[in-house]
């Protein structure tokens, strides 16, 4: 991998990643706190994921119809 990202085209394509797919997962992961799938058997684990997949664009339409929100500060102590 090191060897491919010298070229500086394998570079740029590898730098999108994060801009296209990955934040996906991350949230799906981390924010959410899905890891593992609960059901078993592959049509059963595609229903799981679409529903995980309409709860966050849901989420995403939700949150684009409130506008951008502001960080409130901490109370000094």
């Amino acid at each position: 991998m090191h060897s491919k990202l010298q070229a500086p085209v394998n570079h740029q394509l590898y730098a999108q990643r994060k801009a296209v797919v990955e934040p996906v997962f991350g949230q799906t992961k981390e924010a959410r706190g899905i890891r593992r799938f609960l059901a078993r058997w592959y049509d059963n684990v595609s229903a799981e994921w679409s529903l995980i997949c309409l709860t966050h664009n849901l989420l995403k339409l939700l949150r684009a119809q409130r506008g951008p929100q502001l960080a409130v500060a901490a109370a000094p102590y």
